[in-house]
């Protein structure tokens, strides 16, 4: 995908510098994303560190996007048929963009627009890119991820955003039910972290990413 003209002049205007330095050394471009500059490590540390609901959770601790993503995947799990491990992985990177991005609540995405959205797109290309997943998956496999999702989702919503279950149909417009068999608990940072990377490990099986950084 290219940017358009015009939104490459937005972001240019506004962003003279458009690369970040992250943990490992890589410089990231957000706007022309290399695979090459996408490190597990880094994906890992950032959705560890990522709150979800905008960090308006109950519990000690934030839930997370890295304890999120696992959470769509043990979801996926109980589909049938059973998903196939790379699109396990894609469920698991679903929101990898959002090491960088943050995870933007819905109504702020509606005001940010399309520039953010095509600098999500391009950054979950490189991701699938780097880690041997199509660049963009099929709509049937998207719709498989997103169902997963919106039931997680639901199921946040309810045990640690505050909602209740008539609250997620009627104000978020989500129409999966909230799992009533799982209980969610926020984990900190490093553990989550360890969480993800554990279960990326369980998928990919290159077994060639670093360990969790010491801190």
């Amino acid at each position: 995908m290219t940017l358009s003209p015009e939104a490459r002049d937005r972001l240019q205007q506004h962003a003279p510098r458009t690369w970040q330095r992250m943990l490992s050394g890589r410089r990231l471009n957000l706007i022309e994303p290399s695979p090459l500059d996408i490190e597990l490590s880094d994906i890992a540390l950032g959705l560890a560190r990522n709150t979800r609901w905008n960090g308006q959770t109950s519990g000690d601790h934030a839930w997370s996007v890295a304890q999120h993503s696992v959470f769509v995947v043990e979801i996926m799990r109980g589909f049938r048929p059973a998903p196939p491990p790379a699109l396990l992985l894609a469920g698991l990177l679903h929101d990898a963009s959002e090491y960088v991005t943050h995870d933007m609540i819905t109504p702020l995405k509606a005001v940010v627009g399309d520039v953010f959205r095509e600098v999500e797109l391009r950054l979950t290309r490189a991701v699938h890119l780097r880690f041997g997943l199509p660049a963009d998956l099929s709509a049937e496999d998207k719709a498989l991820i997103k169902k997963a999702d919106l039931i997680a989702g639901a199921t946040e919503a309810v045990q640690l955003a505050g909602f209740t279950a008539d609250e997620v149909r009627k104000v978020l417009g989500i129409k999966a039910k909230p799992l009533t068999d799982v209980t969610l608990i926020p984990l900190p940072s490093k553990q989550a972290e360890c969480l993800f990377l554990e279960q990326f490990r369980l998928l990919d099986g290159r077994q060639q990413e670093p360990q969790p950084r010491p801190r």
